[in-house]
């Protein structure tokens, strides 16, 4: 059930009962896998590092349902949610891949920062820092020259928008009105560089006014608002009005990565952050109670589990078969 306030919420922008909660799921569901991820690594059961999003579900979830099947996903090395969030993702792909194992998206060679699924759009994450951001110009350039409808999304840190890449391929996407939607996730950290001391500006997104395009702020923890601003730059893109600059403000709760200490923030500045979590925020406008959340929730902690069984009962990767999909 859906409180009648909420209801009336999602009807105005054509959301339906059952699709809200498949975006509650979906959350949920990167919630989940994120954890499971995290506990497999401190077992030793997976190799290099990883990057968790956890504390940023409705990004993900917000960007992916505003986009249409056939547009195209370029990705961050924190990309699990978005990737899970994406038309078609399959967890039990996306745990194989995690593992490194040969039934996985990238038949185990990618790992947790390089997950891609050419077959549903979904480009790749890319371990590069703001690495996406001139493939998305090659993309949009494709769709305008085929003279389709579709666009690109391309997903980024803040550290990310601090890279020379960032000003070249907003600027060509930009004066070609390639319909491209620069999506910046501002979790406040470039690994250890916090947003107001490697920027001078209060928004990543007064920067879209220095090449011409639209440029939003907005609560990244609320799902409703990312998709309501999702929408509107995915219509524009499709008007043949060019690209938008969208700035999500969230928070990540774990570290950089495995290895970050994080000397650089204090523990009351990550519960701050955690009573805003966009999971238990989204089930309360809904109307659900804490048992229904807690209930949904667990649904999804099975479907991870079963996704763990799928991958310790798939082969590893066979070194005899290592320069297959190497192009030279």
């Amino acid at each position: 059930m859906v409180a009648a306030v909420a209801l009336e919420e999602l009807q105005k922008r054509g959301i339906s009962a059952e699709q809200a909660h498949e975006m509650l799921l979906k959350m949920m569901l990167i919630r989940s896998f994120e954890e499971k991820a995290e506990e497999l690594f401190a077992l030793g059961r997976v190799h290099g590092t990883m990057h968790l999003s956890i504390g940023q579900e409705a990004s993900a979830v917000g960007l992916s349902t505003a986009l249409a099947r056939n547009d195209y996903l370029l990705n961050t090395h924190r990309g699990h949610g978005h990737c899970l969030a994406w038309y078609g993702s399959s967890p039990d792909l996306m745990m194989a891949e995690f593992m490194g194992k040969e039934t996985g998206y990238c038949r185990g060679r990618g790992g947790s920062m390089h997950i891609a699924n050419v077959d549903t759009n979904n480009l790749g994450a890319n371990g590069i820092v703001g690495g996406g951001l001139p493939i998305s110009v090659g993309v949009g350039l494709t769709i305008k020259l085929r003279k389709t409808d579709q666009v690109a999304a391309a997903v980024f840190g803040d550290g990310g928008a601090n890279t020379g890449a960032f000003h070249e391929s907003v600027n060509m996407a930009s004066i070609w009105d390639l319909p491209i939607i620069y999506f910046c996730e501002n979790n406040q950290y470039a690994m250890s560089m916090a947003f107001k001391r490697a920027f001078n500006i209060e928004h990543v997104s007064d920067r879209a006014s220095a090449y011409g395009i639209i440029g939003v702020t907005v609560d990244g923890n609320d799902l409703l608002a990312v998709y309501d601003v999702a929408v509107e730059a995915v219509a524009r893109a499709r008007r043949g009005e060019g690209p938008t600059l969208i700035e999500s403000r969230t928070y990540r709760w774990k570290g950089h990565s495995k290895s970050d200490k994080q000397a650089y923030r204090t523990r009351e500045e990550v519960k701050e952050w955690q009573e805003k979590e966009p999971i238990r925020r989204f089930a309360t406008f809904l109307g659900m109670s804490d048992e229904e959340r807690e209930a949904l929730h667990a649904q999804a902690r099975q479907r991870i589990e079963e996704s763990v069984v799928f991958s310790e009962n798939s082969p590893e990767p066979d070194v005899a078969d290592i320069m297959e999909g190497v192009y030279a």
